[in-house]
């Protein structure tokens, strides 16, 4: 998995490289150039008119490397440097000398000279004003540069990360709005968090050889999940495996109106491998559930419409409670008791985590290694508001150690946090995914993966994971604006397969 640095330990990563390939930094520059040219080429056709907005420190050495390279690709390239207080970092000078065409740089000093600078005939715009290094509010002369980049109509991509953007702590200020973000070995913990979207856009990570060595001992609690760590978790299936020992698992869902919850879950915990289900319904509801999900056995509730009636946890592997059950009274002394009688962890989503966050006091009965799946508005309920989603994701990982428990908080880049503080942030899925139901399937697969004998971070992890691939899948084939959870589960099968 890509491990998520601080600014800081980015910069001593650099340093380090260049101390010990050993290369020097403004060849290191070189290589981030070229890195970022080679995906250029092959997104962005030569008729393009391009445009680089450049600072004087060393994203602007950058922006020049990127500049040189691209007119000998025969791109129309035009430049700006935008000067301020700061000095010129001494790699960016030298790039400044390696261009030969300087007749293609422009120079904004002042406003009058800003004025005068016409980016609205460039196709593309790229950003290497600022990069990792700013740690401060941008104003003045540059504050007015972004606001007149952001002011195009030009497809805007950022070199590294979008100027004025914090990487590891909220932003103030004008930001660059880009439209896609090329950023250079790792990802930065800001581009998963759902406030920095708009000024992010769409990224993608390019490697530039920094020292793997040193990334390997670099300490953090943030990391980006891959498929080959996906891969590396899953379980194989033996010759001789049989429903028995492949999971037992409970599912308690679905109330009168609400069995589409239930139903979505139980077949998406089959999909998902698990050896045995017993969907536990309110007794108007048997029929329902037997047609609709015939592998599951059914359990039946005393009450008619809703949950109130506390099934045996005896023999079974892993109890998935919350979908569709309700908010009644006597729902909640149902669950009440499930939470007094279990003894393993529990999936707990939905109306289950209303009832937590309704009674607070419940929290205490919570199994260790507990996962509860809530989205942010669920999520809201049980901690209150925040600040930025900086001070969520801080949250988000005391409320996983106060419950010393596995916390699944759903969307792009769903995070996972478990009780050691650590965070991982999830690289598959699309935004055709965010239907109703499809947290239900998300429950049903971790809940299988639980009873089939993964670790609860493990369950977790692959089923987010693996949730999300599915959905990349379907939406191949049934696009973003008409995905539904069922195509979800019809894409398990497939997503396992490239898995494995």
């Amino acid at each position: 998995m890509l491990k998520i640095l601080t600014a800081e330990q980015i910069r001593a990563l650099d340093a380090h490289t260049i101390m010990n390939e050993p290369i020097t930094s403004v060849d290191l520059m070189e290589r981030a150039g070229q890195a970022f040219v080679s995906w250029f080429c092959r997104h962005v056709d030569v008729v393009q008119t391009v445009g680089i907005i450049c600072g004087t420190g060393n994203n602007g050495g950058d922006g020049l490397v990127i500049a040189r390279l691209l007119l000998t690709y025969n791109y129309k390239v035009k430049v700006w440097i935008v000067r301020g207080e700061s000095k010129e970092s001494t790699d960016f000078t030298a790039n400044l000398n390696r261009i030969a065409t300087k007749h293609l740089v422009n120079e904004i000093s002042n406003e009058q000279e800003l004025s005068s600078s016409d980016f609205t005939d460039c196709h593309v715009l790229i950003d290497a004003l600022f990069g990792t290094g700013l740690s401060r509010k941008v104003v003045g002369l540059q504050e007015a540069v972004i606001k007149k980049m952001n002011d195009t109509t030009a497809y805007k991509i950022a070199v590294d990360v979008p100027s004025g953007l914090q990487i590891d702590k909220p932003s103030i200020g004008t930001i660059f709005k880009a439209d896609f973000t090329l950023t250079f070995q790792l990802p930065k913990l800001a581009f998963l968090l759902p406030e920095n979207f708009q000024y992010v856009g769409n990224w993608q990570v390019v490697r530039i050889g920094l020292d793997k060595k040193f990334i390997e001992t670099s300490d953090t609690k943030h990391f980006l999940l891959e498929k080959k760590d996906v891969k590396a978790i899953l379980k194989p299936r033996n010759k001789f495996d049989h429903k028995g020992n492949n999971g037992k698992a409970l599912l308690i869902a679905g109330s009168y109106g609400k069995m589409g919850a239930a139903i979505l879950a139980a077949r998406a915990a089959m999909r998902t491998g698990l050896g045995l289900l017993t969907t536990h319904v309110p007794s108007a509801c048997l029929t329902i559930i037997q047609n609709s999900a015939p592998e599951s056995m059914a359990s039946v509730d005393g009450h008619e419409h809703y949950f109130t009636t506390t099934p045996s946890c005896e023999d079974i592997d892993a109890v998935g409670v919350g979908p569709g059950i309700g908010l009644h009274n006597e729902t909640k002394r149902a669950f009440e008791k499930l939470l007094q009688q279990s003894k393993k962890p529990l999936v707990v989503d939905a109306d289950a985590i209303t009832l937590l966050a309704n009674h607070p006091s419940l929290l205490l009965l919570l199994p260790p290694q507990s996962i509860l799946t809530p989205h942010p508005g669920e999520f809201r309920r049980l901690v209150g508001d925040w600040a930025n989603d900086f001070d969520r994701l801080e949250k988000q990982k005391n409320f996983s150690k106060q419950i010393g428990g596995i916390v699944v908080l759903k969307g792009a880049h769903t995070s996972i946090t478990s009780p050691n503080g650590k965070v991982y942030f999830n690289s598959s899925g699309n935004p055709g995914m965010a239907t109703a139901g499809s947290g239900d399937v998300l429950t049903g697969m971790i809940m299988s993966l639980l009873a089939q004998g993964y670790k609860p971070l493990d369950a977790a992890i692959v089923g987010v994971f693996l949730h999300g691939w599915a959905g990349d899948l379907a939406v191949r084939k049934m696009g973003e604006i008409s995905l539904i959870a069922s195509d979800i589960i019809d894409f398990i099968p497939p997503a396992y397969h490239d898995l494995r």
